[in-house]
């Protein structure tokens, strides 16, 4: 597994890259690499990390959620479903949770 260093503290909080992607890639195939986030969370994760999902690529990680805390300021999510979506072209993230 690659370790990438982010710099999150950099990164605008937005609401507008799920739906994006949904429009790139329709409903189907977003919900797809959603669900492979949070399956990286299940099978990979902790309390402590949250699932992240690269907006440009589809790839997926773990983060640390203490450490986007502190980069940000945002509280992560902790319930089931939740996921960061991230995109390093654009310097951007969004805080997304997931309806079963």
């Amino acid at each position: 597994m690659e370790v990438l260093q982010l710099d999150l503290a950099s990164c605008t909080p937005v609401n507008h890259l799920w739906p994006d992607l949904v429009e790139r890639l329709g409903l189907e195939r977003s919900a797809r690499a959603a669900q492979q986030a949070l399956d990286l969370q299940a099978m990979r994760g902790s309390a402590d990390t949250m699932p992240v999902l690269m907006v440009e690529t589809c790839g997926v990680a773990l983060l640390k959620r203490l450490d986007l805390r502190q980069a940000t300021g945002l509280p992560p999510l902790e319930e089931a479903g939740a996921l960061l979506l991230l995109s390093r072209a654009q310097n951007q993230l969004q805080m997304l949770r997931l309806q079963p």
